[in-house]
Order: structure tokens, then sequence, then C-alpha cells
């Protein structure tokens, strides 16, 4: 029973979380803006996970 109370616990918890390809946050896609400014300079901002997940290429 105790288990079950914790699995139940932790699903509620964690619902909102999705796993994307910065790292967890509570938006399924990442939604980052990107753009070029006047000078030709790739831009991108991206607001800010939960945790971010460093990906070595």
């Amino acid at each position: 029973m105790k288990l079950y109370s914790i699995t139940l616990f932790l699903s509620f918890t964690l619902a909102g979380c999705f796993v994307n390809e910065r790292g967890v946050s509570n938006r399924f896609y990442d939604e980052c803006k990107e753009y070029y400014d006047a000078s030709g300079s790739y831009h991108q901002e991206c607001p800010k996970n939960w945790i971010d997940l460093k990906m070595v290429p």
C-alpha cells in the first residue's frame, strides 16, 4: 500500500513535466525564437527550463 501511495503521489506531481530537446520543463516544445540580426549574426532565445540537460556533441 505504501508503494502504491508513493507511485500515485509521484504520478500526480510529475504529470505536468515534459522532457524536450533541451531539458525538463512544463512545455512540450522548446518555443525558441531564432532570428538573424542586421549584421547577419544568428541568435536563439529560449525560455528557461526547470532542468537543463547538457548534450555533448
